[in-house]
């Protein structure tokens, strides 16, 4: 057998080497898809656990509840006064809307459509029936601004609904942009907020945010939202069939003319 000249040395090195670089990059590009196959999964893993959360998170055993006296707000209705309604109660239709107070898509629906809700509920062409959930509290990695603001809301709506109507839409409308940000857990925020909301400040609803009057209240709200086995937030249904108010578009509702003709179709036979 002839022997290798230097030269051919030269060049099996070179093919070794090449084929050595091929091999790495495609380990690397493996190991890149595995990575990216972890991720998916761990994503999907996340939004299962977020879903079981919302289904499953009742909020039973606050400590901020415990040893209170349940004290029910003015104006509510349903069992132990978990359903905050306005409009005409002779109304034909009912609008429903399940919100968490920490939802962006919550804040996105009354963002843009709240002033609207409100006008064609004091129209009659329904009554809106606010149902709330607190389980972003815990999804949330822990918090108390759900339910804390919710406890807010059972203040302004024991002042009377208009209050309330407005209250909601201004916490709504000063939601913080990340959902992980805690705002609503701080009374202070939201008494500064009820400043934008006239005559609400009264002794009573300070008070009541302050003392955390309502919150066995919202232990029964947030196990509603439980029992009826609700998916997620906003919720929202006229004469029981789901509608969506969400655009598609980051937390954006739809617009106002699209919500009407949306409540219109709905209500067809």
């Amino acid at each position: 057998m002839a022997t290798s000249t230097k030269k051919d040395q030269r060049r099996e090195a070179r093919e070794r080497l090449h084929a050595e670089r091929e091999a790495a990059a495609r380990r690397a590009k493996l190991r890149g898809r595995l990575l990216i196959g972890g991720a998916v999964a761990s994503a999907l893993a996340l939004a299962t656990v977020v879903g079981v959360l919302a289904a499953d998170s009742s909020g039973a055993g606050d400590d901020e509840a415990a040893g209170k006296p349940f004290v029910r707000p003015a104006q509510t209705t349903g069992k132990d006064g978990i359903v905050v309604p306005y409009g005409k109660p002779d109304a034909q239709h009912v609008l429903t809307i399940w919100v968490d107070p920490r939802c962006p898509f919550c804040a996105g629906a009354e963002q843009g459509l709240g002033p609207t809700i409100k006008e064609q509920a004091d129209a009659g062409a329904y009554r809106v029936e606010y149902r709330f959930a607190t389980f972003l509290d815990k999804s949330l990695g822990g918090g108390k601004g759900s339910k804390r603001a919710l406890n807010a809301l059972g203040a302004a709506v024991n002042e009377s609904p208009e209050k309330f109507m407005e209250y909601v839409h201004v916490i709504f409308e000063n939601h913080p942009e990340n959902e992980t940000d805690d705002k609503f857990a701080s009374t202070a925020a939201l008494l500064e907020l009820a400043d934008q909301v006239p005559g609400l400040r009264t002794p009573a609803f300070n008070q009541a945010v302050k003392e955390l009057t309502y919150m066995p209240w919202v232990e029964k709200v947030g196990q509603a939202f439980h029992d009826e086995s609700i998916n997620g937030t906003p919720a929202v249904f006229i004469d029981g069939k789901r509608i969506i108010l969400n655009s598609g578009k980051g937390i954006e509702s739809i617009t106002p003319d699209a919500f009407k003709q949306l409540i219109t179709d709905s209500r067809k036979p």
